[in-house]
């Protein structure tokens, strides 16, 4: 694939991830084993990266450099690509290849955030925000009650707007998961500061169906082909 990501016929597109040939993948395409976001595939039609295609239900990615990344963000690192912060995410990784995060945490947030050099898959996601579930684990500076709990589901007022309802799952006195459907600024804390609590801890621990898994502050690894197939698809399973 090109740097500039331009569309390409779906027969190369399948012979540059080394299943085939493009005769053998133009043979798919007119078996219908071929398909593009969930639909059969037509001979002759062109897609980019940003399009999931699969053959046989199992995606096929061509071999274009193309880098899916998942870190576990320590604190203290903003999610920033510019070099003249010197706590920003670029330098503190600090591979080769030009990246940027998917969406952002605080600083002062820890926990998984994904970086790519694949424009197309950050405009995807980042578009859809509100329909991906993002799931964090939060302590507070006090214990909370029911009420809390059942306020911060049914939203709250913050930058104008209510936030959208949402899942809050105990883990103890004083922290909880929550699972969003939204994105905005700083939204967890401002949530939490509307009820009169100061939030201590934050860490993001699910982006739709990517988990902080076993990863330590500091470290990252590459999306699996069957993580990056659930990522665009935006299925938590």
């Amino acid at each position: 694939m090109s740097g500039n990501d331009e569309p390409v016929r779906i027969n190369k597109f399948i012979a540059s991830s080394g299943l085939c040939s493009r005769r053998q993948a133009d043979e798919l395409i007119e078996r219908g084993k071929v398909t593009v976001n969930g639909e059969i595939a037509e001979s002759g039609m062109k897609v980019t990266s940003g399009d999931l295609v699969e053959v046989d239900g199992k995606p096929v990615y061509p071999e274009s450099g193309k880098i899916y990344i998942a870190l576990n963000k320590p604190l203290g690192i903003t999610c920033t690509t510019d070099r003249r912060d010197p706590s920003n995410i670029i330098d503190f990784l600090g591979l080769d290849e030009r990246i940027f995060p998917i969406g952002r945490l605080d600083k002062n947030s820890s926990g998984l955030i994904l970086l790519t050099n694949d424009g197309s898959i950050v405009n995807k996601l980042l578009r859809a925000e509100n329909e991906h579930e993002k799931e964090y684990f939060v302590t507070l500076d006090r214990p909370y009650d029911e009420s809390f709990k059942s306020r911060m589901e049914d939203g709250l007022p913050i930058l104008g707007q209510k936030t959208l309802p949402c899942k809050v799952y105990p883990e103890g006195k004083r922290s909880f998961k929550i699972v969003l459907h939204q994105g905005l600024n700083r939204q967890i804390r401002r949530m939490c500061e509307y009820l009169g609590y100061r939030v201590v801890k934050l860490k993001r621990i699910r982006f739709i169906n990517i988990t902080l898994g076993e990863l330590k502050p500091g470290q990252w690894r590459k999306l699996t082909a069957q993580e990056l197939s659930g990522l665009l698809k935006g299925k938590t399973e």
